[in-house]
């Protein structure tokens, strides 16, 4: 039985390796990997936002493929059912209902452009999220850890889309923003891309593993100073409070909600540990502000004509 040491040094070494087979295959998007891994750690699903052909499909999927987990992607569809998710009960050879699974029984789904679909449907992805089981007829099915979404949202093109309400987007621990690579990135992704070489990911962690470090992450203690920076900071979103910040009342709307604070916290948690610490600090709650934040806030009518982004808000903010 390996000590707490042990696993934290584990995992800060298992982060550095995995960084290097990804990077193999994904070119650029340092940042969007490292958070991404984060939240797998931190037990956290996360929303990743960008324009069509910057590869997110192929960063889950060799995130999965190095983890050695189940992969399983779900295309959001106007005409998309619940049951197309979760599974449904149908007829077997004898005659009696049997229950098939659907694709959200993976470790790492990806529900892509999940805005496509109706509420009823997206809604279908939140007990899976939360309670990570599904229930159907009455009965209640485990879905195997560890489990973790990835939904994906196109920023262009949002007519006839629907929009996550604030309590499904809150169920995201992380609001990823994908830029363009710059012009040696798209190089390199050039070269990469249009040969016959195919580049296959060693496997690094398999899934026990994962849920031995994701475990260690919670264990980390966090001192109470770091707990009342991410607390505060939380409460300075909150317009019209007691703790609300300039910022707040000029430009937002609502504020984010006691999950950010959890987030907050667990996140820090997690980028101290894979960075070889064993406790976090301020500057890991601040590493992890905007992405747990950004999609929690609510801009005003001031902020929106004033084009003032929900990023720069927190920037000012911390």
């Amino acid at each position: 039985m390996k000590s707490d040491i042990e696993l934290a040094d584990e995992l800060a070494q298992s982060y550095q390796n995995l960084l290097l087979e990804i990077k193999k295959v994904i070119v650029g998007q340092d940042e969007i990997v490292k958070l991404l891994l984060t939240g797998i750690f931190s037990r956290g699903h996360c929303l990743l936002v960008g324009v069509p052909g910057l590869a997110k499909t192929l960063l889950i999927q060799t995130i999965s493929q190095t983890m050695d987990l189940d992969f399983k992607r779900i295309q959001f569809t106007p005409d998309l059912m619940p049951s197309d998710i979760t599974g449904a009960e149908t007829l077997d050879s004898n005659r009696n209902f049997k229950f098939v699974k659907g694709p959200v029984f993976a470790n790492i789904v990806l529900a892509d452009e999940i805005n496509r679909t109706p509420p009823k449907t997206q809604a279908s992805l939140l007990e899976a999220m939360q309670e990570q089981s599904v229930t159907a007829a009455g009965v209640n099915y485990k879905i195997e850890k560890p489990f973790f979404v990835l939904a994906t949202q196109n920023p262009i093109e949002q007519e006839g889309t629907y929009p996550l309400p604030e309590a499904q987007l809150d169920r995201f621990m992380f609001n990823l923003k994908l830029d363009y690579p710059t012009f040696e990135q798209e190089v390199g992704i050039v070269k990469n891309t249009t040969n016959e070489k195919k580049i296959t990911p060693n496997k690094i962690l398999n899934a026990q593993q994962i849920i031995d470090f994701q475990d260690i992450v919670r264990k980390a203690p966090v001192a109470d100073n770091v707990i009342d920076y991410a607390v505060k900071l939380v409460q300075k979103t909150r317009p019209n409070t007691q703790n609300a910040s300039k910022q707040a009342n000029d430009w937002l709307e609502w504020g984010a909600g006691p999950r950010a604070s959890q987030f907050l916290v667990i996140g820090a948690k997690c980028n101290a540990l894979i960075h070889g610490k064993y406790s976090p600090d301020i500057e890991d709650v601040k590493t992890v502000a905007v992405p747990v934040l950004s999609h929690r806030i609510v801009r005003n009518f001031k902020a929106e004509a004033d084009n003032i982004t929900v990023e720069k808000i927190i920037q000012q903010m911390l």
